[in-house]
């Protein structure tokens, strides 16, 4: 009998696993950044928000991905804003990140417990490095926030003033390098204009544009080329981040030329020089990123299929941005050209790549097309809209992009509770998920199955 007692005891004390904790601590955040958007502080109108609403806001803030259902300038206060504000730098961090800060304030001493959980949040497997790693994540951060927002300044504040000029330019810079696209450019005629009044200012597209990708490539690259900064001493993660970003930058753009150089909505009532910027700042912001200089619904039809692929794609592991990530492409590009050669084990830049590793990419590009997909249909039988309307709003919430043809705004209620899930799966990531919730008590296989041969 004490023998059981024992061992029950200590099955009903088993901590969770870092993912577990991920998992949770995201959807807390998100719990509170709803009770105190709700507040009637937090509105304009000094009236409590719908709960839906503030749901919707406090995830897409939390999830990186700038969906609104209200317009961020037009509806919330200055409190309700840097609510707003906290909750995307929570989200492009991570909280584990921020917890981190107050303990090296205080010197207090950081738990393995700790490092696990912030391991699990930048997707490394062991700890080594981990609080060196995250001081370099804040130091950086900060720095490239406060240099964006100092660049921003000097156009929104002849502008808009002293003291809201440098809000916007905080709170753009802030939205940005966490590849948030939250922006206060909205009024009252237009609540969800974005950026498209700055189609052709070149210092706000280049600092935007800058942050962007800067957020989205990576803490642990920028960690590795600051301490290699030779391109073949890099790790071979670094090399396929850096390939992958510059082919999807450089086909976006050409893409985008390509479809939109000829249509009036979009770039063909620009001259030369802003159609060039345009495009360079579409393909950027479908990096997850949700700023737009551009209509996304007078974009032709080969644009918006271009822009799905890119939006699903996201930016890379490890960074603030969503998606599937580059790195999971191109392993699947890789390893569809090691089949189509004959070999079978998958390589890169010289080195092996673990099988485990691409059965990884093809389980995430699978779970995330057949997520978005689903909640496309869902969407397209809810709200009687077309399927590519609806397929973009999906991408766009799973991969925590931010861009919208205009569709979220007017949908109904269970549709937008399907974009809350998508969002907060997108940003959590599914194999997180998963094994939070499939592994909590795995064992070894106590046999194995005998092979046999299928085709293929």
């Amino acid at each position: 009998m004490p023998r059981t007692h024992i061992i029950l005891h200590q099955q009903t004390h088993r901590p969770m696993r870092p993912t577990s904790v991920m998992a949770i601590g995201f959807l807390l955040i998100i719990l509170i950044g709803t009770a105190l958007l709700m507040l009637p502080v937090s509105s304009r109108s000094g009236t409590p928000t719908m709960p839906l609403d503030a749901l919707f806001t406090a995830t897409s803030a939390t999830c990186v991905t700038g969906l609104i259902t209200v317009g961020t300038a037009t509806h919330w206060s200055n409190f309700g804003q840097a609510v707003i504000l906290v909750l995307i730098q929570i989200g492009g961090l991570g909280f584990m990140t921020l917890a981190a800060l107050g303990s090296f304030v205080t010197r207090r001493r950081i738990t393995l417990r700790e490092r696990l959980v912030m391991s699990a949040g930048l997707n490394l497997t062991d700890t080594s490095g981990i609080v060196r790693l995250t001081q370099r994540i804040l130091v950086g951060t900060f720095t490239c926030e406060s240099v964006g927002a100092a660049l921003l300044c000097l156009r929104f504040v002849p502008r808009f003033g002293l003291r809201r000029g440098l809000k916007m330019g905080v709170f753009h810079a802030v939205s940005a390098f966490c590849n948030a696209g939250f922006d206060l450019m909205g009024v009252a005629d237009d609540p969800f204009c974005s950026l498209v009044g700055y189609v052709d200012d070149p210092l706000v597209s280049l600092t935007i544009m800058t942050l962007i990708v800067a957020g989205g490539l990576g803490f642990i690259v920028w960690s590795d080329i600051w301490d290699k900064r030779c391109f073949r001493r890099l790790r071979l993660h670094t090399k396929l981040v850096l390939a992958a970003t510059g082919a999807l930058l450089a086909l976006g753009f050409v893409m985008t030329l390509l479809f939109e150089w000829s249509n009036p909505a979009t770039l063909g009532a620009l001259p030369v020089g802003d159609k060039l910027l345009a495009a360079a700042f579409q393909t950027v912001t479908l990096r997850t990123a949700g700023f737009n200089t551009v209509d996304q619904a007078a974009l032709s039809g080969p644009s918006q299929a271009i822009a799905c692929v890119l939006m699903l794609i996201g930016g890379s592991p490890g960074s603030t941005a969503g998606g599937i990530k580059t790195v999971t492409a191109a392993v699947l590009l890789l390893s569809a050209s090691s089949a189509l050669r004959g070999q079978v084990e998958v390589d890169a830049f010289g080195r092996r790549i673990a099988p485990r590793t691409v059965m990884n990419a093809v389980t995430m590009i699978t779970v995330g097309v057949v997520i978005s997909m689903s909640g496309a249909c869902a969407i397209a039988f809810l709200e009687g809209v077309s399927f590519h309307q609806s397929l973009f709003e999906a991408i766009s919430a799973f991969g925590t992009v931010g861009l919208t043809m205009g569709l979220t705004p007017s949908l109904g209620a269970a549709s937008h509770i399907i974009l809350i899930v998508l969002m907060y799966l997108g940003r959590v990531g599914v194999l997180t998920l998963g094994v939070a919730v499939f592994m909590r008590h795995r064992e070894p296989p106590k046999m194995q199955y005998p092979v046999a041969e299928i085709f293929i």
